[in-house]
């Protein structure tokens, strides 16, 4: 195996062959990153606009819209997410196009794990050590070096704990995260219960869901807590 990732990466999958986004969906979890998967153009577009990912895996051929939209698109909008195409062609017409729309790198199907581990690696290296740590979802805003939470305009005043807990939610937006995953990450070896987590989330959700807005913080029964907009 090769060298590990410094810290848990949010990485977006787009790939319509659903056996290989399958494996390279296992491959990454067992790496400890956080993995959503698309099947095509017009679902990926949608979820890099509206999420923060550390990564995006894109497939140049998808149905609906396929990479090299996805690519031009996203970067006309200031979305700077570092891009990685997966191809099954390798004629430099293609290389020079994707690279042109704005992807930072390329990777030719069938590729080994390891070479994909290894290009994500230095595109995530290369983008920590040039952008802030900013995240959106929704109308709410989270800078996580300057330590600060945004919602509606409106700055929340939220203690270490607060913040760390919503980080946590924001770079897993849109999937559960355990209440154990909650513990573990927020105290680490520290003796927390879940009846403690719950009065840390009372809190957090009474700043970030005021009550003329829309709820984005909701319970997962049994499991834990998302980040999402729409009803309980």
């Amino acid at each position: 195996m090769g060298e590990a990732f410094q810290s848990a990466l949010n990485v977006l999958v787009v790939e319509d062959d659903r056996e290989l986004a399958g494996f390279v969906r296992q491959g990454l979890e067992d790496e400890n990153c956080l993995v959503t998967v698309c099947h095509d153009g017009g679902s990926g577009l949608r979820q890099a606009e509206l999420h923060s990912f550390d990564i995006v895996l894109l497939d140049v051929m998808l149905p609906v819209m396929d990479g090299f939209e996805v690519t031009k698109r996203l970067r006309m909008q200031k979305i700077r997410t570092p891009i990685l195409l997966l191809t099954g062609r390798d004629a430099a017409e293609d290389v020079v196009r994707g690279l042109d729309a704005g992807a930072d790198d390329y990777l030719t199907k069938p590729f080994d794990f390891e070479v994909l581990l290894a290009r994500i690696r230095a595109r995530t290296r290369v983008a920590a050590g040039r952008t802030s740590a900013q995240m959106r979802f929704a109308d709410l805003f989270v800078d996580t070096e300057k330590r600060e939470a945004v919602r509606g305009g409106q700055r929340l005043d939220l203690t270490r704990t607060e913040f760390s807990i919503l980080e946590l939610l924001m770079r897993a937006a849109g999937r559960v995260v355990t209440r154990s995953r909650i513990i573990e990450m927020v105290w680490g070896d520290r003796e927390v219960s879940e009846n403690n987590l719950d009065v840390f989330m009372r809190y957090l959700r009474a700043k970030v869901d005021r009550p003329e807005m829309v709820r984005l913080i909701h319970t997962e029964r049994g499991l834990g807590y998302c980040l999402r907009e729409g009803i309980e």
